[in-house]
């Protein structure tokens, strides 16, 4: 191992909140990883893109290149995009950051916030994919929100998967009459899908997990613990097991 590189990819946006948000995130990871060089990159509507910042890595002599998708489940642009930029032996990708026990725990303080009870019924709202090992990640977290809500939590997909936010909300007003249902936003930042939810016909609906406040971008702590131990793990193991 000579001078590692962190490679840091979400999805993209055009909204400048998401945009401001995610990059705080990276920030935050730089900030606990002291002098490591970490990238920013994309998968998809921002530049650069993944494939291209991997390039310059190992053209610069970097090695070894670790990309982490700052993405929520492990999809098409984990499976295809992230795993197309890692074919050189030299690079390697981790999973994606959910599922994860801590995310649970950070959607449970989101639903906290907006003032939700067990009493509550919870729908998670995810971006979706048809890629069905994305679905099983979203399953896994699911679970995991019940298990530390402790009411019921139903699944719904902003895309392709099925079924949708509102329709999700709607089967949980129609299965739990005269209860709240409360949408939390499996969601990394601002943008397009989170603008969506407040029309999902819910009573309320959480921040996305990194959230602007009225001082910027709010970073928990667990979500840079999730980044930081990818990145380890990725350095520690070897490409073998790791390349999505």
């Amino acid at each position: 191992m000579t001078r590692p590189v962190l490679v840091l990819c979400s999805h993209g946006t055009a909204d400048s909140g998401g945009q401001t948000a995610v990059r705080a995130l990276v920030d935050a990871v730089r900030d606990r990883l002291g002098g490591t060089d970490v990238r920013e990159t994309f998968v998809d509507v921002q530049h650069p893109q993944v494939e291209e910042v991997v390039a310059v890595a190992l053209a610069d002599g970097r090695t070894p290149v670790v990309v982490v998708p700052l993405l929520l489940s492990g999809g098409f642009h984990v499976h295809v995009d992230v795993a197309r930029a890692v074919q050189d032996p030299r690079a390697r990708a981790t999973p994606a950051l959910g599922p994860d026990p801590r995310l649970v725990d950070v959607l449970l303080d989101r639903l906290r916030d907006v003032g939700a009870t067990e009493d509550d019924v919870v729908v998670l709202a995810a971006a979706g994919s048809s890629d069905a090992r994305a679905a099983a990640d979203v399953a896994a977290v699911a679970g995991g929100l019940r298990r530390g809500w402790g009411g019921p939590v139903e699944v719904g997909f902003g895309s392709i998967a099925r079924p949708s936010v509102p329709e999700a909300v709607s089967a949980a007003r129609t299965s739990n009459p005269g209860r709240r249902v409360v949408v939390a936003g499996y969601l990394l930042a601002p943008g397009f899908f989170h603008d969506r939810l407040g029309a999902a016909g819910a009573d309320l609906v959480t921040a996305p997990l990194v959230p602007i406040g009225p001082g910027g971008p709010v970073v928990d702590d667990r979500l840079v613990d999730v980044v930081v131990e990818r990145f380890t793990r990725g350095l520690d193991e070897g490409d073998a097991s790791l390349h999505q």
